[in-house]
């Protein structure tokens, strides 16, 4: 539910966002990204609470890295979220163009993805909140092949429509949450795509699968979507290059429903595969995570009872093909010790 503000604040904080996107249009790209790096290391500076947030989550999912190694992550996802924000979602529209995005962006081997759009058949992209999770609508739209993404609209309606125009201006279609089933069923039924960031915390009602160890709180309409219409789901990436306005594209898994169709618990398996996707993408660029999510808040019921993981649960997720005893031994204990939510 949106937070109610006043109209001074809608305004002022409206008006203060233009005025530094107008400012930002006045210098270089490269020179805007070393300004938005220097803001956010002072925000990394003045917010140790958030940064410690952040240090936590990537301490838990790198277990062997050293305390500096860990700060140093925490910082530069901070530096990037500012570059996304400040400099790259408000130049975006100018640089990625039908005629200009091949400057900008590198395709890796896509060439499933590509064959779909081609031929029109329905597809579900996912990706996270790693690289610029922006720019992969934005830049299938700018090619030609524009697809309906979800989103959460703003608290601030004046900034919300603004830079919904800005991400919308090359063809892309984004809908709200809110009454967003129905649409989204009709796209794929006639044949389209849809594109969702899937790495948010579903809630206390949510399916809890592995993610860096740890059981997470995911969305089931992605899983339910595609196993109603069956059709596949496609994990992308767009990783930053060399701290530039470059990114490569990638796409580390795609499922079909020959995958899933024969799994004891196709839900389980779809949704567990699609967030080990997103952690594989996460471990190419950690510094470029949006390690301030609190990914992991929400926890199943067993360990708000404080009960040790069940067996049924733990039956699940051996019948995972990916799944070594490793792994398995290192979820189990994070879940039976109650640290899973501790950020």
């Amino acid at each position: 539910m949106a937070r109610h503000q006043s109209i001074w604040a809608i305004w002022s904080q409206y008006i203060a966002l233009r005025a530094v996107s107008g400012l930002v249009q006045c210098f270089g790209v490269r020179q805007n990204l070393r300004t938005a790096a220097a803001v956010g290391s002072l925000f990394s500076l003045t917010n140790p609470r958030r940064c410690r947030r952040a240090e936590v989550n990537i301490a838990y999912s790198f277990p062997h890295w050293s305390e500096e190694r860990i700060q140093q992550v925490a910082k530069q996802s901070l530096i990037n979220m500012f570059q996304l924000f400040m400099v790259d979602a408000l130049v975006m529209p100018r640089l990625i163009t039908s005629s200009s995005w091949s400057q900008y962006v590198q395709v890796g081997h896509l060439d499933q993805v590509v064959e779909r759009l081609i031929r029109h058949k329905p597809v579900i992209f996912v990706t996270g909140h790693c690289g610029n999770w922006e720019l992969l609508g934005f830049a299938l739209a700018a090619i030609g092949y524009p697809i309906t993404a979800l989103a959460r609209p703003l608290d601030n309606p004046l900034i919300d429509k603004w830079l919904m125009d800005i991400r919308q201006s090359q063809g892309l279609r984004i809908i709200t949450k809110w009454g967003a089933t129905p649409i989204l069923q009709d796209t794929l039924k006639n044949g389209g795509q849809l594109g969702f960031i899937a790495d948010q915390n579903a809630g206390d009602q949510g399916l809890f699968v592995p993610f860096f160890g740890r059981l997470a709180s995911s969305y089931k309409s992605i899983g339910l979507l595609a196993m109603r219409y069956n059709v596949p789901i496609i994990t992308g990436h767009a990783r930053r290059i060399r701290k530039s306005y470059r990114y490569e594209i990638t796409c580390p898994d795609v499922m079909t429903p020959d995958d899933w169709v024969d799994q004891p618990d196709p839900l389980f398996y779809i949704t567990s595969r699609f967030n080990r996707a997103l952690e594989l993408m996460i471990r190419r660029a950690p510094e470029q995570y949006l390690w301030l999510h609190r990914r992991w808040k929400s926890r199943p019921k067993h360990e708000r009872l404080g009960q040790p993981m069940p067996k049924r649960l733990i039956a699940k997720l051996e019948q995972l093909p990916w799944m070594t005893q490793g792994e398995l031994d290192l979820i189990i204990s994070n879940s039976n010790a109650g640290i899973g939510g501790a950020t």
